[in-house]
């Protein structure tokens, strides 16, 4: 989900050990051997505490956000960061005790009469890998899916917002023993000494490379990974939507949180001949948002420290260094302080640039012709599998064709980002942009063990299968399952 998240020369002098690391984790180890399976009021009882939390620390945590960033808007943080937490753990406390329920299944013919059943069993101990763009619900949603899912859990948070990370320890630690959820941040000078320890599971969010980095050391100790990574995540407008619509839907995915978002927009496809209409509504709507002078603006966030603000810069020279058309959605002064950037649209890109190589993550959009939709599904799927496709289109037998023809993490029709936060459905990558999920009864079965018992009926004649081989009741089974062969069929 967007750039890698650690810099590591953070400095050492309020570095932990890997020692202390590893002794949390054998605190945590020893806890869940003496409890292995929390029962569903249990863990209900834990995610409303969480949950209560989160309402409480709504506004330190949205000033501290804030503080982190730079300028980040409280209520887009409240919007973002603590009403998407909010809702997961919700949904989590009203479904987790239908999902611990274990799932019947039937049994082959062979054994009729035997009971099969699957049982949801908790792993252990969960690394959380936290990215910085949602410091708190890329936090807080996967604790509440493995808190659902019986587990106990070991946080790292990101380097690039100290505040948030203190506040978060500080709410968490008035409700969890360091046994159960123990978290960290800054202090972890080297982040592979998080990820070498011998989880049951991790969840990851961050970049690909890093995610490769990640699955890498996890393998030491075989532990199972779920990424969600990012990549370019393609808006595609069709001749049959209107280009206006489409422009505020997309203009919206670019400015929230400055376009610092996995699932942000990443690119346009616009039919060739709407182009300009397009790049005119673009503008129009970002400054019925935000105005002609961003600076003065609090609702506008900035980029998050000056290396991602001079990334933005050097991927923009780059593009016009090669013959791009570079046209901002208002004023701009690059040399100005605040590091807000307005949306900068990019017409005439080639594939040579960097903008259309590397994951923006920014308010960066490059606006793509095409001629029809199959050259766009053809430009989309020359292309690593994006985290998520937005399609923009009132026709559904175009929209069929498009998902059938496509692959994606995540799609939302008409609009953007809005699948993510609907928590009765699965959240996660395809490819380069991730595996495996999180989110409702998905999320709860990724963090839980799926353990088949089958239990044999008190007098079911198993010895049957028994050697010595050649029975008749044997060669009736056989005969009854494989029938002949093909006799004409040679070694």
């Amino acid at each position: 989900m967007g750039l890698p998240l650690q810099d590591h020369g953070n400095g050492q002098e309020n570095s932990i050990s890997s020692n202390h690391l590893q002794q949390i984790f054998n605190q945590q180890r020893i806890a869940f051997d003496s409890f292995p399976y929390p029962d569903a009021s249990y863990r209900q009882n834990k995610l409303k505490q969480l949950k209560q939390q989160i309402i409480r620390y709504q506004d330190v945590i949205a000033m501290a956000i804030n503080q982190d960033f730079g300028m980040r808007s409280v209520d887009e943080s409240k919007i973002t960061d603590l009403m998407g937490s909010l809702l997961e753990t919700s949904h989590a406390i009203s479904h987790v005790k239908r999902w611990m329920k274990p799932s019947k299944r039937h049994t082959e013919l062979l054994f009729m009469t035997n009971s099969l059943q699957v049982q949801y069993q908790p792993k252990g101990i969960v690394g959380v890998i936290v990215p910085w763009n949602f410091p708190v619900y890329l936090a807080l949603g996967p604790l509440a899916a493995a808190l659902a899912a019986g587990n106990r859990v070991m946080m790292k948070l990101s380097e690039f917002t100290p505040k948030t990370n203190a506040v978060v320890r500080k709410m968490l630690a008035e409700i969890f023993d360091e046994n159960e959820v123990a978290v960290f941040g800054e202090e972890i000078s080297n982040p592979s000494e998080f990820t070498s320890l011998p989880f049951n599971h991790i969840i990851f969010t961050g970049s690909p490379a890093v995610g490769h980095i990640v699955m890498r050391t996890a393998s030491e100790n075989l532990t199972p990974v779920t990424l969600e990574l990012g990549g370019k995540s393609p808006a595609l407008v069709t001749q049959n939507y209107p280009i206006a619509e489409a422009a505020k839907r997309i203009i919206h995915g670019k400015t929230t949180n400055a376009g610092q978002i996995c699932v942000s927009p990443d690119y346009a496809l616009v039919p060739k001949q709407n182009v300009d209409e397009f790049v005119n509504a673009c503008k129009a709507n970002f400054q019925a948002m935000f105005g002609d002078n961003i600076q003065e603006n609090t609702d506008y966030t900035s980029i998050i420290n000056e290396r991602h603000f001079q990334r933005i810069q050097s991927i923009l020279a780059d593009a016009k260094d090669k013959g791009a058309q570079i046209i901002s959605c208002a004023e701009y002064d690059s040399t100005q302080t605040g590091r807000r950037v307005p949306v900068q649209m990019v017409l005439n890109c080639t594939a040579d640039m960097r903008i259309l190589q590397e994951e923006l993550f920014g308010p960066v959009l490059p606006i793509i012709a095409y001629d029809s939709l199959d050259d766009a599904i053809q430009y989309i799927k020359a292309h690593e599998r994006p985290l998520a496709l937005y399609c923009f289109s009132h026709d559904s037998n175009e929209l069929d064709f498009i998902l059938k023809n496509t692959h994606s993490g995540g799609v939302t029709v008409n609009d953007w980002g809005w699948h993510v936060v609907n928590h009765d459905a699965p959240f996660g990558g395809i490819g380069n942009s991730g595996m495996g999920t999180y989110h409702g009864v998905e999320g709860f079965r990724e963090l839980s063990h799926a353990k088949t018992v089958l239990k044999r009926h008190r007098f079911f004649p198993t010895q049957l299968f028994y050697p010595p081989y050649g029975t008749w009741i044997q060669k009736l089974m056989i005969g009854y399952f494989l029938k002949k062969g093909d006799p004409n069929l040679k070694e």
